[in-house]
């Protein structure tokens, strides 16, 4: 009997079980499952599972994260003034589809299958839950250039942003690095170091093989304190980073510690993909000028520059980036419309922003720290 795309429970699939490629941390599917069965990415959060995938003789041939959302946090692509203009015209956005990872800005292929034809398999049955449950839109966010065409070829309309990734050029070390700035922006960064270094500041960095249950919870008590201080509750759930300690040499999670007179004080959480550091979460207990600055991403950097790491990518946009190495990218996502009257009128919306995002890139080349020997 042919094997059709069904609805899955990544929950129950075994690891062994899985034929296409996982190198992406984030699509791996025990960190999708870390965040449901910890209630980090829930139905009471707005994160209704409803993965695809296709099996065959219990072995997982292709999937598809997907999720029935009803808002629009923890995605980090702004789509409310959509949501916005369609309940004016007195018809619903949410819930709509989403192919993402969730409070996870990077980049991944999204749709995973081992043939273009796993993939626009993938596509179709997606596409076909629109028309059978009448909901308006599906939207792919961050996915990599590799599935780019195929989305295109099925009348996606895509959509431009940015982000800052800082690119390791073969460095010696902090210093070497510092040689491609003008004088000037090297004297701020190394009065922003010495700065932090003066409130009798030091680091620990924790690699994945040596965090602790313990570490966890500092980490988390740090992370939180971010979220309370905007008045929300945090995204993730301390559950989700105890799953996340069970399966550390899939995820190799590394903390950069910020201690003050043998008490820490502040954390900031990267994960190590291929060639590749992702900064993610951070938290501080005290304000400290410049700490933010050191502990998200000098730390990171000096990591990447001793472990020679390509490049670190700390999170969607940031223009703060740009004065202290990171350079500007573009990224993407990707949004289909079950009716044309709506998908013309964000087409339109697209293509003038697309302009302004080409513009902005190319300001930012002009403001570069650099020195002149050195073009982004």
């Amino acid at each position: 009997m042919k094997s059709k795309i069904k609805r899955i429970d990544i929950n129950s699939i075994n690891a062994s079980k899985v034929s296409f490629e996982q190198t992406n941390v984030f699509e791996n599917l025990k960190f999708l499952s870390a965040l449901e069965e910890s209630n980090s990415a829930s139905k009471n959060s707005g994160w209704e599972s409803h993965h695809l995938g296709k099996f065959n003789h219990g072995e997982l041939l292709s999937f598809l994260p997907l999720y029935k959302k009803f808002n629009s946090y923890g995605e980090f692509v702004f789509d409310y003034q959509w949501a916005n203009a369609l309940m004016g015209s007195n018809r619903s956005y949410y819930p709509k589809l989403l192919t993402a990872v969730p409070y996870t800005p990077c980049e991944g292929n999204r749709i995973l299958g081992r043939t273009e034809k796993d993939k626009i398999e993938l596509i179709d049955k997606a596409i076909a839950i629109l028309n059978e449950d009448n909901i308006e839109s599906w939207h792919i966010l961050f996915p990599k250039n590799n599935n780019h065409e195929i989305l295109k070829q099925k009348e996606f309309i895509e959509r431009h942003s940015y982000r800052f990734i800082w690119k390791n050029k073969g460095y010696d070390n902090f210093d070497d690095f510092l040689s491609i700035f003008t004088s000037r922006q090297r004297s701020t960064i190394k009065k922003e170091r010495k700065s932090v270094a003066r409130n009798n500041i030091s680091f620990i960095q924790k690699e994945w093989d040596q965090i602790t249950l313990e570490d966890w919870d500092f980490f988390y008590l740090f992370y939180q304190q971010t979220y309370y201080e905007r008045g929300q509750n945090p995204y993730l759930t301390r559950e989700f980073f105890s799953k996340i300690n069970t399966a550390n040499q899939i995820f190799k999670p590394i903390i950069f510690f910020a201690y003050q007179e043998n008490e820490p004080i502040a954390a900031s959480l990267c994960f190590k993909g291929k060639d590749i550091l992702y900064g993610r979460h951070w938290g501080a207990l005290k304000k400290v000028s410049n700490l933010h600055f050191e502990c998200c991403y000098y730390q990171g950097i000096d990591y990447c520059i001793k472990n020679n790491i390509a490049c670190f990518d700390p999170g969607v946009q940031g223009e703060h980036k740009i004065r202290r190495g990171f350079e500007p990218k573009l990224t993407y996502s990707f949004h289909y419309f079950l009716n044309k009257d709506f998908e013309e009128a964000v087409k339109k919306y697209c293509r003038s922003e697309r302009a302004q995002i080409k513009n902005y890139l190319e300001a930012c080349k002009r403001y570069t720290p650099f020195n002149i020997n050195y073009k982004i």
